[in-house]
């Protein structure tokens, strides 16, 4: 396991990987990239653009709208795919940031059909990290239409926190996080000021703090409790397929 990419690890959650299979995956990685923070790696509207498996570094996808707001739809950590959607429907409906500088390798349509073609064992794991994904679109979904700013802070950071263990980035106690305030915002549908009162409060509450580029989670049951959290949706804990 050591060994393993992140994206080879977060796979193998879910099925267990072959020599054979590692070596596909391998063959995903040749054309590796490297991209400044700040600079779009795909942007909306662009025509047959490439996915990439993030190596290193965190990125934000986001949709602009035409007043100048931006809402985050996520963030993406080491071992996720980003833009698999927009390679499959051969335009991209959003726009991808790196926050930090990233490494990230290319992959092509023709990448991946070729990959799955040879192991259909790998499909299914790429389907399961997608349907993973899209779980928590929907999570997201609940958390800025139902649940107040306290509690979607805190599901958003549990949720941070238990990707980033499955890929050897994090624990129970915490984790580097390199997220300012404002990109928190955009992605929680608050404003930067209210993002900084409700950390304030769950720091003053003992149950977490947010400061110097790591979240220290100092009582996790009562931070679970708080955010009603139940990671089901994540799928860590299923059966693997052999």
């Amino acid at each position: 396991m050591a060994n393993r990419s992140p994206f080879a690890s977060k796979l193998g959650a879910f099925v267990a990987l072959s020599d054979e299979e590692m070596t596909l995956l391998d063959r995903l990685h040749v054309r590796r990239k490297v991209f400044p923070a700040g600079r779009d790696m795909v942007h909306e509207g662009q025509k047959n653009p490439s996915a990439y498996i993030l190596a290193s570094g965190w990125v934000c996808s986001y949709k602009l709208l035409s007043g100048g707001t931006r809402q985050i739809v996520d963030f993406q950590i080491p071992g996720d795919f980003l833009g698999l959607r927009s390679v499959l429907f051969r335009t991209a409906d959003h726009n991808i940031e790196p926050v930090t500088r990233v490494e990230a390798s290319e992959v092509l349509a023709t990448d991946l059909l070729e990959t799955f073609s040879k192991t259909p064992r790998l499909a299914t794991a790429v389907l399961w990290a997608a349907s993973r994904d899209e779980a928590m679109v929907v999570e997201h979904l609940v958390g800025i239409g139902r649940r107040d700013a306290k509690e979607r802070t805190a599901h958003f950071l549990l949720e941070l926190g238990s990707r980033l263990k499955l890929v050897g980035l994090g624990s129970a106690s915490g984790y580097a996080c390199p997220l300012s305030q404002n990109l928190l915002a955009d992605a929680l549908g608050l404003s930067a000021v209210h993002v900084n009162r409700v950390l304030r409060e769950l720091r003053e509450e003992g149950l977490v703090t947010f400061q110097h580029g790591r979240v220290e989670i100092h009582d996790l049951d009562a931070l679970v409790l708080l955010a009603d959290f139940d990671q089901t949706y994540l799928d860590h804990d299923g059966p693997l397929l052999k």
